[in-house]
């Protein structure tokens, strides 16, 4: 039957392509990764450079010069800003009408070192300027920092408009995005009622804490566990009083720190190593040690012991639990969408041959009994025939045969 022979065809045709898929699927690669060339061909991004030829009217004399050794940026400093992941740096001398501008400026690994960098610079007292993401002046010296670069500059003379031209500048520095361009944050952690503007100062080793005017002995704190402090200056109705918070990996680091500065703090004169001329300048009955979570806060300074101790409860860490997103799309997982994919491949196209052979059968029986017909022609014989018959004629008697005698 003609509608069964194209239901066979559609079932083959069906198969077939299932089949080619199959072949596909096994021998094209599930990965396809570029061609790997030489490694000398690949070379790493060039850093943007930090210091402009000329900007706001300002020309530089010579070509900037630039370094990458910390001790050639601050020779003084120099184990300070290793600490804060020093990377690169530029200085140079610009002129504009008989004046000059000394221009240092230093770029750090991500937006965290920069701003360390620019706490350790930065004095107590400075005021504030709207330069970059921070500022502050000091006469004739202006600092600043954006994105992972500090910029230290140095006016003969200060004018009205050298404000806007270091903003100038700040807008030519290179930026940053993603995770790198966040700052630290335990800065977070900082109470911000009665804090001091400009007095916060962020350390990641024992030359930038010292250097910066830490409360403790370096070798207390457990920086060689990963610890990271930050001091602010808070002004209370008494007195001022100095919080320093301490970070550290995990809670029981911090509890066992808790417990060896707290220790100290009660020391007094016994205490070994001896006290820092910050805590020999407290007021001891106001000293107060807590914890929370990886976090160990302490007071100092000159309030009294009631504010100290509301300054205190005041840092309270609050773990933030954040997922982290895996690759949706392994090996495994495109292995199996494709074999998913030639599942419903057969399917589909053995349904639609299934579909396509019931439709052309049925309306060929359709049309059969619409003329008359059984609905099949199984039975029938379908072919051009030849009704050929042969005609048998008697023969006539011997007598009246012509040439024959009785």
């Amino acid at each position: 039957m003609r509608w069964m022979s194209v239901l066979a065809c559609s079932i083959c045709s069906a198969v077939l392509m299932a089949s080619t898929a199959t072949t596909i699927a096994q021998t094209a690669p599930l990965k396809i990764t570029a061609p790997q060339g030489p490694a000398h061909l690949i070379l790493p991004p060039v850093p943007k450079a930090l210091l402009p030829d000329a900007f706001a009217g300002w020309v530089s004399a010579d070509k900037p010069k630039t370094f990458t050794d910390a001790s050639e940026a601050d020779q003084a400093n120099a184990e300070a800003l290793k600490e804060y992941d020093f990377t690169d740096g530029a200085v140079a001398t610009y002129k504009r009408s008989g004046q000059t501008l000394n221009l240092r400026a230093l770029r750090f690994h991500d937006a965290s070192g920069a701003f360390g960098a620019y706490s350790f610079y930065r004095q107590n007292g400075w005021p504030k300027e709207e330069i970059g993401t921070g500022a502050t002046s000091n006469n004739n010296r202006v600092l600043f920092w954006v994105g992972n670069s500090v910029v230290d500059a140095t006016f003969s003379r200060i004018g009205p408009m050298s404000g806007s031209e270091l903003r100038e500048l700040a807008g030519e520095l290179p930026t940053l995005d993603g995770p790198r361009a966040l700052p630290p944050p335990i800065l977070g952690n900082l109470p911000m009622e009665s804090l001091t503007p400009e007095t916060t100062h962020y350390a990641l080793g024992p030359a930038g804490y010292v250097g910066a005017g830490g409360v403790l002995p370096p070798e207390l704190v457990g920086f060689d566990r990963g610890a990271e402090t930050v001091t602010a200056t808070y002004s209370l109705r008494s007195n001022p009083a100095t919080l320093t918070i301490i970070d550290y990996p995990t809670p029981q680091m911090a509890a066992a720190q808790e417990t060896r500065i707290r220790a100290y703090t009660k020391a007094g004169s016994t205490a070994v190593p001896a006290w820092p001329k910050p805590l020999v300048d407290s007021d001891q009955a106001g000293l107060e040690v807590r914890r929370s979570g990886p976090l160990v806060a302490l007071v100092s300074g000159d309030a009294i012991p009631e504010e100290s101790h509301k300054l205190l409860a005041l840092v309270h860490y609050e773990s933030e639990i954040t997922s982290i997103p895996q690759p949706t799309e392994s090996e495994v997982f495109k292995t199996g969408k494709l074999l998913m994919g030639i599942v419903t491949l057969v399917i589909i196209g053995a349904s639609a041959a299934i579909l396509l052979g019931f439709f052309l059968g049925g309306g060929r029986a359709l049309y059969r009994i619409a003329r008359g017909k059984p609905a099949s022609s199984m039975y029938e014989v379908e072919f051009i025939r030849l009704d050929l018959r042969e005609e048998w004629v008697e023969p006539a008697p011997a007598a009246e045969r012509p040439g024959q005698k009785g």
